[in-house]
Formats: C-alpha cells, structure tokens, sequence
C-alpha cells in the first residue's frame, strides 16, 4: 500500500517517496517482495500523486493499482479487488516500512497456509507499545481474539507488548466476502483495514498472529526524525553486512551506504566515504576519506585518494586516482591508469596506462593507451553552441599548459610542446608547437626605470 500522503512528516511529497538507505521507502518493500514473488504477482496501489510513485519503481515491474480517492488502508484493498480477484490469498504490506525482510514475509505466507486463517497479521513486542493496537491472543496461542486500538483499551490490554504492524495475510475469498462491511465511524472516516480482524472473527472465520523475530522490521516512518532512525537502522544493517562479507570498514558509523551498494572482499572503506546507489566496488580497493562515489563501478585493486567525486563512471582494475579528482558521468579509466589531484574528466576514457596527474580538465575525449598529460591541459570542447571530441591516439606525449581545441586528433606517438595551443590535427610521430617564439630585450627594465624619472 503506497498511496498515502506525507502529512505527518510535514511534506509535500509523497510519503513513500521519502528516502531511506539511498533509495524510496516502497523501493526497498518492493525489492523484499521481489525475493519471494515475481513482479508480476506485485501490486502497488497508489493515490497522493500516483504518476510520481509509478516512475520511481517502473523499473521493477510490478504492477499498478490506483485508489482515488483515499478513503482508507481497508478502501485501497477495496480498489484491488479485480486485480486480486484470481488468487486464493493475498500478502499485504506497508509501502512505509523499509526494513521488513524477504524471510519475514515467506515466514508470514508460510505461516497463514499452515494456519489456514482467514486473516494472519504480523505482531512484535515493544518496550514501548504507546500508540500501537494491542494483539488479543486467544489462549496465548497464534489464535487472534481481537486487536485492541489503544484508546479503547483496558488498563490490563494496556499493559501488553505485543502490537499489530499492519502487515497482513488473508484468504482472498474471505477478505472480499466481507470487507465491504468495513465502517468509516472513526474520527478520520476512513475505512481501516485492521478493522477486518473483528469481522472475521465475527463470521467465525480464523484469524492468526505471527510474532515477528525482529521488531525493527514492522517500524514505519511517521516522522523526519523516524525517518533518520530507519536511515541509520538500513545503513548499520548494509555496513554489518559488507563486513561479514570480507569488507573492511574503519569507523562504519561515519560512512553513509546505501543499501544496493556492492563492495567485493578485502576491500577497505576508510572514515566518512559515501557509497551511493548503485555504486560497485571489485575487491582489494581501498577507498579513502572523505571519496563520493554514485552509481560507478569500480574494478579489483583500485585505488582511490582521499576526496574524490565519482558520477556513474567507471574505473578498471588497478587504476589510481586522486586526492581531489572528479569524473563526471560517462568518464572510464581504464586498466593501470593514474588520474591525480584536481583533474576533471566528463565523458572521457582514458586508456590503459594513461596519466593525468595534475590540474587537468578532459571533456569529451577519446585517450588511448600509454599518453601522457601534462599538468594544466585542457580540452575546449564547447564552441559555445555545440560539444566537439578530442582524439589522443597511444603513446601521445601532452606537454604541461597545453590548450586542446575541439574538434582534434593528435596521431600516435606524437608530441604536444608545452604551453601549445593547438588547433589542428597533428600526424603520428610529430611534434606540434602552438605558441609564439620567445622575445628578450636585454636591458629593459634600466631604460623603463630612467623613462619614467624623466617624467616625473
């Protein structure tokens, strides 16, 4: 269910867009769902801003209810009754609580067929159950008498640990059989689909609880700060689980990672490094403080300094770059090769073994293997309307403060002097020099000091 709005977190966005972990609250209970059924047996309802929420997990491949209005978690079940129609049970879940498990839910569809309950709802312990219904268990056993909200409990029912979470199981053709009896006579006049429990019961159909091993898992997100909390819950959880895996990761409460990061083993991750969406590191990298790294892919044995910012590009194996470099999106290193410290590149690979060690900007460049260049090289790329390539062939020799005017080929093997500005093609084996011939007029400086006594 992912229709809701974000009126408690103050927003106005669409409560399961908030992100958590790197990603949309609904992204992370989808890809839980994904584990156990295919995206074809998956059914996002939405309603607050519906087309939002549909782009933001098209990709997946599940499919699409819409509630309007929204009258309820009992109306959005309501809305789903064609869709559902063919099933004989149904999982419904929270788009709102990221941290539920793919094993809690196999453990719940498992549990509700064993039981053959009409409705099976997940329940947890809490130390402090304030503002959560209360279970009712017939007989301490997995039997449900009644779910208790807390306002219309007795001092004794307020007293129990165990809440519902709002996660649920039910028989399809139970559920459909009587959820038109659902009520609006609360003080949101909507229809809740907790209210089901006591219809069922009513109708002497069973109803089952199953007690979460993890209360964590069942928190939703009411509150920014409930969101942080979850936040810092997914990212524990992600930093745990890299270094069970053969990760190393000094200070993991420093280090922001999102939950599809991938880091191969013997990896180190040192302080306050980022690693977003859905970045992949090889094996026996070391990535250093204070590096930003989105939605790259990283080969084994990279090196990264300290500072350096990386947007959907690539860097292959043994690579080094930094302190202080950027590669902006459609930027490859290639195998071997060295970008240093405050070198820029946008959509430019440069090959194997290639060097760009210092105060460089390369844009829309082709590099070849084996090139050298120089500190202070740039290529103009932009004319002002459109973008234009540079081609460096293997083996090129880039002087230092040389200037690279798109559109360019410098051929292989040759030579860029320092200081050129070059802007036509250069043969293989050449060298090419761009600048004017050095002038010096000896004994300058004395003429200028006695031209200016004299006019004073």
């Amino acid at each position: 269910m992912a229709a809701g709005k974000g009126t408690r977190l103050k927003s106005k966005h669409p409560k399961v867009l908030h992100e958590v972990g790197g990603k949309p609250l609904v992204a992370h209970v989808i890809a839980a769902a994904l584990k156990v059924v295919p995206p074809s047996d998956i059914y996002v309802i939405v309603g607050h801003e519906a087309g939002r929420v549909q782009q933001a997990v098209a990709q997946t491949g599940v499919n699409f209810i819409v509630q309007e209005p929204q009258l309820g978690t009992g109306h959005a079940v309501m809305c789903a009754r064609e869709s559902l129609k063919h099933y004989e049970h149904v999982v419904v879940l929270s788009g709102d609580a990221p941290l539920i498990t793919s094993e809690t839910i196999a453990r719940l569809r498992d549990f509700h067929l064993h039981q053959k309950s009409a409705m099976t709802l997940v329940s947890a312990q809490l130390n402090d159950p304030t503002g959560y219904g209360r279970v009712i268990r017939k007989n301490s056993g997995p039997e449900v008498q009644a779910i208790v909200e807390e306002k219309s409990c007795t001092p004794a029912q307020r007293k129990l640990r165990e809440i519902n979470s709002g996660i649920y199981a039910f028989s399809v053709k139970a559920l459909f059989a009587h959820v038109e009896q659902l009520k609006t006579d609360n003080p949101h006049a909507e229809y809740y689909l907790t209210d089901m429990a006591a219809l069922l019961r009513r109708a002497r159909h069973p109803v089952a609880a199953l007690e979460t091993e993890n209360a964590f898992e069942i928190l939703g997100s009411n509150t920014r700060a409930e969101l942080a909390q979850l936040d810092r819950q997914i990212r524990s959880n992600k930093c745990l689980q890299l270094m069970s895996a053969g990760v190393t990761i000094f200070y993991p409460e420093t280090c922001v990672i999102d939950a599809d990061v991938e880091v191969g083993a013997d990896s180190i991750i040192e302080p306050f490094v980022q690693l977003l969406g859905r970045t992949r590191i090889g094996s026996d990298c070391r990535i250093r403080s204070y590096s930003v790294i989105h939605d790259s892919e990283i080969g084994d044995q990279v090196t990264i300094r300290p500072a350096c910012v990386l947007d959907d590009a690539r860097v292959q194996k043994g690579a080094e770059l930094g302190p202080y470099s950027r590669l902006r999106p459609g930027s490859e290193v290639g195998e071997g090769a060295h970008v240093g410290n405050f070198v820029e590149m946008k959509k430019t690979r440069l090959g194997k073994k290639s060097k760009a060690n210092h105060l460089t900007y390369l844009g829309d460049a082709e590099i070849g293997e084996g090139v050298n260049i120089g500190a202070g090289t740039i290529t103009c790329n932009y004319d002002g309307i459109h973008k234009h390539r540079t081609i460096i062939e293997d083996r090129v020799f880039v002087g230092s403060d040389s200037t690279l005017v798109a559109p360019l080929k410098l051929g292989r093997g040759a030579y860029i002097a320092a200081a050129s500005c070059i802007t036509e093609d250069v043969p293989e084996e050449a060298l090419a020099l761009g600048r004017a011939r050095q002038i010096v007029k000896e004994g300058w400086v004395k003429k200028r000091s006695v031209a200016s006594k004299d006019s004073a």
